[in-house]
């Protein structure tokens, strides 16, 4: 396996990513391709690559990617989380992973995961070509995971979020809300695993930044990806976290019986915990599997 650093055009932008090519990939057959894409705030170092090179060891070409604003990618004001824009991104994303040689531009995987997870269905729904979807511990309600927030962090981050936009209306620099805090903090998740757990998987991201532009508070709600999975013809498998105190497990679940071709790997553990130790390994064996299935490698 390979890996090289790329950037494509997004919109007004460009992103930054990684493309991980496998082993004996220089021969002349396409491969199908992985797209991955992180959640609330993540940047590609935080695990991105250690999913994307078990891929690649399966055989699939992967592209890893840093949303505009984020990471390695371009964009002002940093820490700036636009759910549109990431929608474009995502897009972004998808047309570069196309162009690239020796891929099938109808073999396109998205992998997701929190935030992440609900963009994926977003992503997918709106583009009938692509092959199979993989949205791990996935944000697919706003309103179950605002009903999970700590009711004293949610007071605490409306009003730096109104600050913050009205702010934006006369040129300020935004006002920063903390991605994850302690219980009752002015941040995005409070839940008792939140800032260990966020922190333990941003230990090698030197990119990361625990902040975001409040203005976001405004917009979880409202966001409910998970309502467009009936729109979904294509496999899509939720690698769901049974104890998740940020993307709450019944509302995935709910959302998922409405999914044409569904599947549903449950790990017994938190959000931030699939992603290292053996709920990673459990996980990324189970994705494997889905992706062999419906869309082989050597196929």
């Amino acid at each position: 396996m390979t890996r090289r650093d790329v950037a494509f055009p997004s919109s007004d932008g460009t992103c930054a990513g990684w493309v991980f090519d496998p082993a004996g990939s220089d021969d002349a057959a396409a491969r199908p391709i992985i797209v991955l894409g992180h959640g609330l705030g993540g940047v590609k170092e935080m695990r991105l690559d250690a999913f994307a090179e078990r891929f690649a060891a399966a055989g699939y070409r992967c592209l890893a990617f840093d949303y505009r604003h984020f990471g390695a990618s371009t964009g002002e004001p940093r820490q700036l989380l636009d759910i549109g824009r990431q929608r474009d991104d995502w897009a972004a994303a998808v047309a570069y992973a196309r162009s690239l040689d020796s891929v099938d531009a109808d073999r396109v995987v998205l992998w997701g995961s929190s935030f992440g997870g609900g963009l994926v269905i977003d992503a997918a729904a709106r583009d009938s070509r692509i092959a199979a979807v993989i949205s791990q511990c996935p944000f697919t309600d706003g309103i179950a995971s605002a009903r999970a927030t700590d009711l004293r962090s949610t007071v605490k981050v409306v009003a730096r979020a109104v600050r913050d936009v009205a702010g934006s209306l006369v040129g300020r620099p935004p006002v920063m809300v903390d991605l994850a805090g302690p219980p009752g903090s002015a941040a995005l998740m409070t839940a008792p695993d939140c800032e260990p757990g966020y922190r333990a998987v941003a230990e090698h991201a030197p990119a990361f930044r625990n902040e975001v532009a409040a203005r976001f508070g405004l917009a979880i709600a409202r966001y409910l990806p998970g309502r467009r999975v009936r729109k979904l013809r294509c496999p899509i498998m939720f690698g769901i976290c049974v104890t998740d105190t940020v993307a709450p497990a019944a509302a995935t679940r709910r959302h998922a019986k409405t999914a044409a071709r569904a599947e549903i790997s449950e790990f017994p553990c938190g959000h931030f915990d699939v992603y290292l130790g053996a709920p990673f390994e459990r996980a990324v064996t189970d994705y494997v599997d889905f992706l062999r299935r419906h869309v082989p490698p050597d196929a």
